[in-house]
C-alpha cells in the first residue's frame, strides 16, 4: 500500500474523536452556518414543549448565517448559549442536521456539511440554512413572536 492510499484511509476527527476530545478548531470547525440556533424559540411553561421562531438573534447576519460579533456575543446577548459537549447533549432543541448533535449521538455528516464537501456553499445551496427566511428580532416585539412560529427548522430531509 503507498502512502496515498494511507492518506486516503485515514478516518475525519469527527469520526474518530468525542467532542470532548476535540481542538478549539475543530470544534468551531464542526458549525456549518445554517443560523438555526441563532433562531429565537419560544417555551411553554405549562408543557416544556419548544417551538422555533424566523427570528434571528441581533447579532445575526442573515446574509453569512454567522453572528457579527462571535467572540463577544455572550456579553452583548445574555440570552445567548454556548454550545460546549455538555450542553450539546443536555439542549433539546438543537435541530436534526447540527453537527454538533450529529457527532454527539454517533452519527456521520451530511453531505452538504462544509467538512465534508469542502465548500461552505452548500449548506446554503442544499436549503439548510436560514438565509432569506429571517426577520431580525429588533424589528419584532417580544409580544408578536408567536407570530412568528415556524415548523420547518426541524426538518431532517436533507441527506
Amino acid at each position: 500500500m503507498d502512502s496515498n492510499e494511507t492518506a486516503s484511509r485515514v478516518e475525519p476527527f469527527w469520526k474518530t474523536k468525542t467532542l470532548e476530545q476535540m481542538n478549539t478548531e475543530e470544534w468551531e470547525s464542526l458549525c456549518d452556518g445554517c443560523g438555526r440556533c441563532c433562531l429565537n424559540k419560544l417555551e411553554d411553561w405549562d408543557t416544556g414543549e419548544i417551538v422555533w421562531t424566523n427570528i434571528a438573534c441581533t447579532l445575526f447576519d442573515p446574509h453569512t448565517c454567522r453572528c457579527r460579533d462571535y467572540s463577544n456575543r455572550i456579553a452583548k446577548v445574555p440570552d445567548c448559549l454556548p454550545l460546549t459537549p455538555e450542553s450539546v447533549r443536555s439542549l433539546t432543541w438543537l435541530p436534526p442536521t447540527c453537527a454538533y448533535r450529529l457527532v454527539a449521538e454517533g452519527e456521520d455528516l451530511y453531505w452538504w456539511h462544509p467538512l465534508v464537501s469542502k465548500d461552505p456553499g452548500t449548506v446554503h445551496e442544499a436549503g439548510v440554512s436560514v438565509r432569506g427566511r429571517t426577520v431580525p428580532e429588533d424589528d419584532i416585539p417580544v409580544e408578536e413572536y408567536e407570530e412568528f412560529v415556524i415548523t420547518w427548522v426541524n426538518e431532517d430531509s436533507f441527506k
